[in-house]
């Protein structure tokens, strides 16, 4: 028996949101390119920005897991669910305090219940 605690359930959500920044990026079905791969030599990188790193693909059990936390959101209000998941992504309060037009104290006491 796992008896959750606010705590696991706020590194749940929060592994949830990594996870969906994680996905590869979604393109339109049907359209490709026939066009073979250009080859690029270092001269022609002279000066360029670097590319942004990107993290590997998540794993399958941690793509489970996630859709499983997002299950959890069904059970709170639209405007529970949409505090507490800005705050998995790492909004900071004062933003999410100016979204929903609230003092801090009350967003903060909202998401204690909303993990709760």
């Amino acid at each position: 028996m796992n008896i959750w605690t606010v705590e696991m359930v706020e590194a749940r959500l929060a592994e949830a949101a990594e996870v969906i920044r994680r996905l590869p990026p979604v393109r339109v079905p049907g359209y490709f390119n026939t066009w073979p791969p250009m080859i690029v030599e270092f001269a022609d990188r002279v000066g360029q920005q670097a590319e942004p790193m990107r993290l590997p693909p998540p794993s399958p059990t941690a793509i489970s897991r996630m859709e499983e936390a997002l299950g959890w959101l069904r059970w709170l209000t639209p405007e529970q669910a949409k505090l507490v998941w800005s705050r998995a992504e790492g909004t900071p309060w004062k933003l999410i305090c100016w979204r929903f037009g609230i003092a801090r104290a009350t967003a903060h006491r909202h998401w204690q219940y909303g993990l709760s």
